[in-house]
């Protein structure tokens, strides 16, 4: 925070859950504050993250503070009214939350213009490289002043982050929290094996019947779906959160189990990437994840800010080879262990028992979410629109190779070659402040 405040580029590097957003939030909007009013399609601050999820959770973190201090902040991403987005922004905001894709919609049309960002935040800098956002990153960059102010966060400086430190952050500050690949003290790691893959999904549900909230990984969309009306089917309010969902249906999944009536998320790693949610104890992995880097951000979502957690990789034989070289890259001292749903420590790390709910109950509860809001079919742009420039590409079917291969097997390559075309968007006509408006962000209950 020092060095921020006192106009310094900063490299971040900390595990997550460990305040990062807070950290370069206060700061950011600190100097926000001494700019003076807002001015049409002119940010003055920017927040670039990889996903939808991702970028509401940093608004809903700082929209008190921006209150308190009589700015305007608008989150900026796919799968919601661009409409709004742009007449918002032609209001006039001090800061964006946005991901790249829509970010790069709204350029393109020119309702943003980024010439005058003073500050800019690049959150989960590892993450966005991941997902193929590299290309469409830099030319956003590309648009912001030069000698402006940048910060990058991530948890992981690997060759693509290293390019855009080299390129973006001359003589920046390095703040290492952590080792690249550190253990969370209060985080206790089990590893288990099942016969099969009926005999696993029986033991994952005995793990996520307790009464606290359970977080579960599993690979593809489809297993998500499937794991979570399983989970429903035996009396435990699971819901699923990936990115083949309309946004509307995205946001209520992660309200209904943020407010307590899901306990458990069946989530993809796309969907849940840097989400923070209050007392989150179990977090379990179907299956072994791609490497130790998404292994370590899973983690994560449980045993944050020095709670308790426990983290669970549950596998079968065929995964054993691989479930053993992931372990043993993270440096953690166990191995796949034959687990029946029975065994004692099943019940420790599920906790206490929660009753079961009748699944006639958990559907009628959705359908009501539905009746009030809508299918969530057309939420803003559409289904075409939510798959190509929301920050969360198809799932399943990607694998993860060198930056090569990562770019070519993301969905957003499109998008990020459109970020790429020459010139910036022309100016407008003369801008003049718009008489008193209402608060597009309002506090709970105004």
């Amino acid at each position: 925070m020092p060095d921020v405040l006192a106009g310094e580029n900063v490299l971040g590097r900390a595990r997550t859950g460990s305040g990062k957003t807070l950290a370069f939030g206060l700061p950011l909007l600190a100097r926000l504050a001494t700019t003076g009013a807002a001015r049409p399609r002119q940010p003055r601050g920017l927040i670039l993250v990889p996903t939808r999820e991702l970028a509401q959770q940093v608004n809903d973190v700082l929209a008190p503070l921006t209150r308190a201090l009589g700015l305007w902040m608008t989150p900026v991403y796919g799968g919601t009214s661009i409409s709004r987005q742009i007449s918002a922004l032609r209001r006039g905001v001090h800061l964006v939350v946005a991901t790249p894709g829509r970010l790069t919609d709204l350029v393109e049309r020119d309702a943003c213009i980024l010439d005058e960002i003073e500050i800019t935040v690049l959150d989960e800098a590892d993450f966005m490289c991941d997902l193929g956002f590299l290309p469409a990153v830099k030319a956003l960059l590309d648009m912001t002043p030069s000698d402006s102010q940048r910060l990058l966060f991530s948890a992981t400086l690997d060759r693509e982050v290293e390019v855009l430190v080299r390129g973006y952050l001359p003589e920046p500050v390095l703040v290492a929290v952590d080792p690249e690949v550190s253990q969370v003290s209060t985080l206790a790691r089990h590893a288990m094996e099942s016969v099969d893959r009926t005999a696993q999904l029986r033991l994952v549900t005995a793990l996520a019947c307790g009464a606290g909230r359970t977080l579960v990984f599993v690979r593809t969309q489809r297993d998500a779906d499937r794991v979570a009306q399983a989970l429903t089917e035996a009396g435990v309010p699971a819901e699923p959160l990936h990115g083949g969902m309309p946004q509307g249906a995205r946001t209520r999944a992660l309200a209904g189990f943020t407010d307590g009536f899901y306990r458990v998320l069946v989530a993809t790693d796309v969907a849940a990437r840097g989400i923070h949610v209050d007392g989150i104890g179990l977090v379990l992995h179907l299956g072994p994840p791609e490497d130790a880097k998404t292994y370590q951000h899973r983690g994560g979502r449980t045993a944050r800010a020095g709670a308790d957690g426990a983290d669970v990789l549950v596998t079968v034989p065929a995964e054993r080879g691989k479930a053993r070289s992931l372990l043993r890259a993270m440096g953690i001292p166990t191995q796949p262990v034959p687990t029946q749903p029975d065994d004692p420590i099943v019940a420790e790390l599920a906790g206490p028992p929660a009753p079961p709910v009748d699944p006639a109950t958990i559907q009628a509860r959705r359908q009501r979410s539905d009746g009030r809001r809508g299918d969530g079919r057309r939420d803003g742009g559409g289904r075409r629109d939510s798959a190509r420039r929301d920050g969360a590409p198809r799932e399943g079917g990607h694998r993860r190779g060198g930056p090569g291969a990562r770019t070519a097997g993301s969905t957003f390559t499109g998008a990020a070659r459109d970020a790429h075309r020459p010139g910036r968007p022309a100016r407008g006509l003369a801008q003049t402040r718009p008489a008193p408006r209402v608060d597009p962000h309002p506090a709970p209950g105004a």
